[in-house]
């Protein structure tokens, strides 16, 4: 399996547009045969910094996922609520419950 875990520094005055658009992106992933989990959450350390953790069955699984017309469309109006790079990790799973 391959998990992924991505750091977004998000607008704070974009925060709940974000959190929406995310929301409404989730909605459609759900449906992707090779994704078994995706969750948004926000760090409580800083609140405009949404992580999504998300976990595929394989590489291609994962490849699919960015290349869906939901994933390209939430990418094309992401960059209006994103507040800086983020910071990307890809995993290899060795082990989980």
């Amino acid at each position: 399996m391959i998990s992924m875990i991505a750091k977004i520094p998000i607008k704070e005055e974009k925060l709940n547009e974000a959190i929406e658009a995310f929301k409404e992106l989730i909605k459609e992933v759900a449906k992707e045969e090779g994704t078994l989990s995706y969750s948004l959450n926000v760090s409580k350390k800083d609140p405009n910094t949404l992580v999504m953790m998300e976990r595929y069955k394989d590489k291609e699984s994962m490849a699919v996922h960015s290349s869906t017309p939901h994933f390209k469309a939430f990418s094309a109006k992401a960059g209006e609520f994103f507040a800086g790079k983020m910071e990307v990790m890809i995993m290899e799973e060795l082990a989980s419950i």
